[in-house]
């Protein structure tokens, strides 16, 4: 479980998946969106949004973005120690949980539901 404990709050914009076999909260904090913004190049959110929307992320870039939710959420992780963690439904698992945390992130609560 996160830092914080407790259930993930989506109109905080908070996911709450298992990974790693633990029960964790996400979320894409100004901070996280701050280095997620550095590590992809993006001059602002906006072109981050649309970097995402494209609907074209590598392996690499779930990483990121999981680890960053996951910093976020008060989990201490690095990119390293996501790369290894196993993601409840596999591969489909983690592209929906990627999805679901960009959906409360940059759409309303309502898009969350739906990614």
């Amino acid at each position: 479980m996160s830092a914080r404990g407790g259930r993930a709050n989506r109109h905080r914009g908070e996911v709450e998946a298992v990974i790693g076999g633990e029960r964790r909260i996400l979320c894409l904090t100004l901070g996280s969106l701050a280095e997620l913004e550095t590590a992809f190049a993006a001059d602002n959110l906006m072109e981050l949004a649309a970097r995402f929307s494209a609907g074209r992320l590598k392996a690499g870039d779930m990483i990121r973005i999981l680890s960053a939710g996951l910093r976020g959420g008060g989990n201490l992780v690095s990119d390293e120690d996501v790369a290894v963690m196993s993601i409840d439904g596999g591969l489909a698992g983690l592209a929906r949980l990627t999805g679901e945390l960009l959906a409360v992130t940059f759409g309303g609560a309502e898009d969350a539901a739906n990614p």
